[in-house]
């Protein structure tokens, strides 16, 4: 009796999801230019899960086995599966799993828990609910960025979450990033509609801002906080404009700035865990803890790097440099690490033909507020990454965090907005 019901839960939950994403599909299909890369980069996004599926990494495995685990104890008992979720412990008979804090490795077991309702505990099925919720967040941005300012380039949101090799890897299957890019795309695609959309607000979209802000910080608290704190910059600087100042650009970053600065005060008083001497400290720990392990293996290294905030400060230009650039293509033996090295060329290029566009003042046509909220998320959690991941490896899959959005902005200006067309994106 509870196979057929196992069975016929999990014809349901596939029915349903089905027919969602078959009624979202033609919205984005819609799209006019972009709308016939749709199906391409859903091909491509299930060829990397099935390439993720057959390399399961060890994570992976460990997610499924105690998510298997987690799904057990729902259909024992229903009552205690809901407690469980509320608490950083798992107990099902010889069977403990205990974190502190903020796990995100507890809290997508949680998850999967929910998808081996639907999935029967299939692999391949859970990696791919977790892959369409990175392309579905990823092209619910696409589409925002195109209807709310069509003279910007949104072809180059399609090549930063869509088609970057590293991007696409890393988003697909069974691993954390794919929930926190598509939760983190999600979220700014939707304070973009809610800041230049249409009015009246409607709770659907406040509910699934609300969603995707809770996804996003159970994912990666910490990076979660700094971009919600820019957004939070992007919608007081709208405030202003609103208000019928504020137009200028030096005025427009000094808001964003201020309001960050504030953040960080506030949040050392309300917690000592934010407090300056507490952040240096652990991330000097984070740094030594992951040197340590690297090995022989390509790593950075800051032989300076004390934990203080002066000198925190004096290394963050070189860590922001050696998120984007590093590895080399030369360094590393594997594949991996060649094509991440190729990629950062490819990137260090369209960075650099950025700042002369910049330079000669022809940028693009992404507001200014939007473009500097996005660029400072992006340089802080740079910083952050190249200080605290020395491993070459680890810091070309945890930086997918921030690059889709660098790209967004990199490839808006006239020189690459004529590549793209060329591709006809």
């Amino acid at each position: 009796m509870l196979v057929l019901l196992k069975l016929l839960v999990a014809f349901l939950l596939n029915a349903l999801l089905l027919l969602a994403f078959l009624r979202w599909l033609p919205r984005v299909r819609q799209l006019p230019g972009l709308g016939r890369w749709v199906l391409p980069t859903l091909g491509l996004k299930l060829v990397a899960t099935g390439i993720s599926v057959v390399l399961l990494s060890e994570d992976a495995r460990f997610f499924l086995v105690w998510a298997e685990r987690m799904t057990e104890l729902l259909w024992r008992s229903p009552g205690q599966w809901l407690h469980m979720l509320t608490t950083d412990e798992f107990h099902l008979g010889p069977w403990h799993l205990v974190f502190h804090g903020f796990s995100n490795t507890l809290f997508i077991t949680k998850v999967l828990s929910v998808a081996n309702l639907a999935s029967l505990g299939n692999p391949l099925l859970n990696a791919s609910y977790l892959s369409l919720s990175s392309f579905m967040g990823s092209w619910e941005l696409v589409r925002q960025l195109h209807r709310r300012f069509p003279a910007a380039n949104a072809g180059a949101a399609v090549v930063g979450f869509l088609l970057w090799p590293t991007v696409v890897y890393w988003t697909a299957g069974l691993t954390k990033e794919s929930l926190l890019v598509s939760s983190g795309a999600l979220v700014v695609a939707l304070v973009v509609r809610l800041l230049y959309g249409e009015m009246p607000l409607r709770w659907p979209l406040i509910g699934g801002l609300l969603l995707a802000v809770w996804l996003h910080f159970k994912m990666r608290y910490f990076f979660a906080v700094v971009l919600f704190g820019t957004l939070a910059g992007l919608g007081l600087v709208r405030l202003v404009q609103q208000l019928g100042v504020g137009r200028s650009r030096l005025v427009q970053l000094g808001l964003m700035v201020g309001l960050l600065g504030a953040g960080a005060w506030a949040a050392s008083e309300v917690s000592p865990v934010f407090r300056a001497n507490k952040f240096t400290s652990q991330l000097q720990r984070n740094y030594t803890q992951l040197l340590a392990s690297s090995g022989n293996r390509p790593h950075l290294t800051y032989p300076d790097l004390r934990p203080t905030t002066e000198s925190v400060v004096r290394h963050a230009p070189q860590a922001l440099v050696n998120t984007l650039v590093r590895p080399w293509p030369w360094e590393g033996r594997s594949i991996l690490y060649t094509i991440a090295g190729a990629e950062n060329l490819v990137l260090l290029l369209a960075l650099v033909l950025a700042l002369g566009a910049v330079a000669r003042r022809q940028p693009g046509y992404l507001p200014f507020a939007v473009a500097a909220a996005l660029l400072l998320y992006c340089c802080l959690v740079a910083v952050l990454l190249g200080l605290t991941t020395p491993n070459l490896g680890t810091l070309n899959r945890y930086r997918v965090t921030f690059l889709p959005f660098l790209l967004v902005l990199g490839l808006q200006n006239a020189w690459a907005t004529r590549v793209l067309r060329y591709f006809r994106l």
